[in-house]
């Protein structure tokens, strides 16, 4: 039985003012996503690939068009709803770790509970479990300064997951990190996607990063190629 589509996007403009000129970033754009699937989204700089991870994550949001993840249509929540739908469905991974130096790697976990009614002790509790989940629990009271790369964006990821979202957004997360710290990191997405369901959509320069993906779209080539937006990939791995 076919999967039903957790992430639709359809018809979604996005274009941005350079002086007195409107440049479009993605035109008419149409993408459909399953839940349970490990994206890696490449191509050239400036293509739009984190403009679409951003708009998918509802952090920005489209000039025209529809994006709907799960039954929810972000085009149609305020600001404020988007922020709290963020909060409870999407987890975000950056190339740039964006710990806060003075916190412990638990507290900069519990960061995203704070948006929640879960009392002190029950973010801590989280906190600690997420931080389980990516084998740094014994790091939990050491600050940014005082962990690697790996670790730091092991941490990072606990974060992302600690409310358990459906949705996991990666931007280049292991851009600033050795091919074995890399690799470790991205078998972790791996395992979460596997093991947990986690949809995780990740974009990526690295074609040894895309490996780890169950689907890989090459966006130059499906903006290219497809004036109707079908979907345009590389394959399954």
């Amino acid at each position: 039985m076919q999967k039903n589509h957790y992430i639709q996007l359809d018809g979604v403009n996005k274009s941005f003012s350079k002086g007195r000129e409107s440049v479009d970033i993605l035109k008419s754009f149409n993408l459909s996503i399953n839940q349970g699937e490990f994206v890696a989204i490449m191509g050239p700089s400036g293509l739009g690939k984190s403009t679409l991870l951003h708009l998918i994550g509802g952090l920005d949001e489209p000039c025209d068009g529809t994006i709907k993840i799960g039954d929810v249509t972000l085009s149609g929540l305020s600001e404020s709803e988007r922020t709290k739908w963020r909060a409870h469905h999407v987890g975000f991974v950056f190339q740039a770790h964006h710990l806060i130096p003075v916190l412990t790697a638990q507290k900069n976990v519990e960061l995203p509970l704070i948006l929640t009614k879960l009392s002190a002790k029950d973010r801590q509790k989280h906190g600690l479990a997420a931080l389980e989940l990516v084998d740094m629990k014994e790091r939990c009271k050491h600050y940014p300064s005082e962990l690697s790369g790996g670790q730091e964006q092991r941490v990072a990821i606990a974060r992302a997951i600690v409310s358990d979202p459906n949705l996991l957004l990666c931007d280049e997360p292991t851009g600033n990190l050795d091919r074995k710290t890399a690799d470790d990191i991205l078998r972790l997405l791996a395992e979460l996607n596997q093991q947990f369901n986690k949809t995780v959509i990740m974009v990526t320069h690295d074609p040894k990063a895309a490996e780890y993906a169950t689907r890989v779209i090459q966006l130059e080539q499906y903006l290219s190629q497809n004036s109707d937006n079908r979907m345009a990939d590389s394959g399954y791995n």
